[in-house]
């Protein structure tokens, strides 16, 4: 009999998975996959002890790690009502998002930074739902509030300076990526802060990057090469810039920008020949990185090569549709 209602539950499940979504179907697919094989033993507990917080939130855990997220949306806010801690609010937060229920999970996080002021994670939290709710500002306010509570969190630092650099705030990000790195000089820190010394012409970026390469004991960095070239390129050193970039691509050939950086020094020094061959060599590498079909574009142009200019152009508009430079270019062409 046990084996029979186990397999009667399997085909209920089987049975939801292929049903509509209306009120009665749901009340009933829940209770097939509740009372299924995976889920019986917790759901008889929870009918024997309905008060035990914890066996809400185990069944709940079950639910989501197979899927089950809607259904498991009730088990977390039930163990939130009887136990709200700080580990049941953080689960429910993430099944809140993971079921498109996102004003509810902020709402749910606004009130845990209250609750739980001394936990950085629900600031974190909330500061990225604001993120991708595309409302930045408030954002850099809960990261603003959450290093007002701990100036020592180092990825609060680099995460603020994230958004700023995002929303051009281009000194705010290095004074925040600046702090991140003196508390933990972290290669990715690091990195981010020569990169905008770099496009500000701040010498200190050649200092930086040399660091980062002096630690490199294996010698496969490529990152901070590359923005030493940025760097000479900014300063008009195009000579210790192309130096910088064939490094990259001595190391990394198949590091597509080095090539793109190259090619337009050679593009503006009017060495098209070289310039347009670079831009080709990246094509191949990636051939769906819409800025080297632009530049070849450039190049075709340049030489009178019209036809094979405006082939680029599209190819480049096709592969980013976005793309104003190559759409006013191609324009232009025609």
């Amino acid at each position: 009999m046990r084996i029979f209602l186990q397999k009667l539950a399997g085909l209920l499940l089987t049975l939801w998975l292929c049903s509509c979504h209306s009120p009665e179907n749901n009340r009933a697919s829940r209770s097939a996959v509740l009372h299924s094989q995976s889920f019986a033993q917790l759901t008889d507990s929870i009918s024997r002890f309905p008060h035990e917080a914890r066996l809400y939130l185990d069944r709940a855990t079950l639910l989501t790690q197979q899927n089950f997220h809607e259904i498991a949306t009730a088990d977390y806010q039930h163990a939130w009502k009887l136990r709200p801690d700080e580990a049941t609010a953080l689960a429910y937060t993430s099944n809140l998002f993971l079921t498109g229920q996102e004003e509810a999970a902020i709402k749910l996080l606004h009130q845990c930074t209250q609750s739980f002021p001394a936990n950085p994670e629900f600031a974190r939290r909330l500061s990225e739902a604001y993120v991708q709710k595309g409302e930045i500002q408030k954002a850099l306010t809960q990261y603003t509030l959450l290093l007002q509570n701990d100036s020592a969190n180092f990825d609060a630092w680099y995460q603020k300076g994230l958004l700023q650099a995002q929303r051009k705030d281009t000194a705010g990000a290095i004074s925040s990526f600046e702090r991140a790195y003196q508390l933990q000089p972290l290669q990715l820190y690091g990195i981010s802060l020569a990169d905008l010394y770099a496009e500000t012409g701040n010498p200190l970026a050649l200092q930086l990057c040399d660091s980062l390469i002096g630690v490199d004991s294996l010698q496969r960095t490529t990152d901070a090469l590359f923005i030493k070239g940025v760097y000479f390129s900014n300063t008009h050193q195009y000579e210790q810039a192309l130096h910088q970039y064939e490094s990259c691509i001595r190391r990394d050939w198949k590091f597509v920008e080095a090539y793109i950086e190259k090619g337009i020094i050679l593009f503006n020094q009017q060495n098209i020949d070289e310039a347009l061959n670079t831009f080709a060599v990246a094509a191949k590498i990636a051939v769906t990185y819409a800025p080297a079909y632009y530049w070849m574009g450039r190049c075709y142009e340049k030489i009178g090569k019209t036809d094979d200019a405006q082939e680029s152009y599209e190819r480049a508009i096709t592969l980013n549709r976005d793309y104003p430079e190559a759409e006013e270019a191609l324009r232009k062409l025609k």
